[in-house]
């Protein structure tokens, strides 16, 4: 069995915490004037009627994404069935627009429920789509706690934003 590890998350795992829940606040953000949202800053790339997605701004990979229903709630359960239906089918979109833009040879796909399965936002469930390009992982990390992202977050969400509009 391969063991991938990526240690320098657990500075972000076990850092200080804002009080606030980053999905509500990115969710409702609203640009200077008060009109519309602030999507572009904060890599919000698709926004349906239950849930938005957003760039990962810790990334496994270039092209990290997160999906997250609207509704506040730590708990996959609390979700009716046309929000889990629409996150279903946003995962579904967003795994074509990456798999079209960023060509990569697979993909993780899931979630982290709780602290001991590795959720570092716990009151906001959401999902997570990781896509993986063979080789992907190597000895930067190991041996100098640095991970090696062959795209930049702007680049990614221009990208990405083109193929889900």
């Amino acid at each position: 069995m391969e063991h991938i590890w990526a240690p320098w998350r657990i500075r972000y795992i076990l850092g200080k915490k804002s009080s606030h829940c980053i999905f509500c606040a990115k969710a409702s953000q609203k640009n200077e004037e008060g009109l519309e949202s602030n999507d572009e800053q904060n890599f919000v790339l698709l926004r349906s009627k239950s849930c938005f997605v957003l760039l990962n701004t810790f990334p496994y990979s270039p092209g990290h994404l997160m999906i997250a229903p609207y509704q506040h709630t730590p708990e996959l359960a609390d979700l009716s069935r046309d929000i889990l239906t629409e996150l279903m089918e946003t995962a579904c979109r967003c795994q074509r627009a990456l798999q079209q833009a960023m060509k990569p040879d697979g993909f993780n796909i899931g979630f982290n429920l709780g602290k001991t399965a590795g959720a570092g936002i716990l009151d906001h469930v959401h999902m997570h789509i990781v896509p993986r390009w063979e080789g992907d992982t190597n000895f930067m990390p190991i041996l100098s706690d640095t991970r090696v992202l062959s795209e930049g977050l702007v680049e990614v969400y221009a990208k990405l934003r083109k193929e889900l509009h």
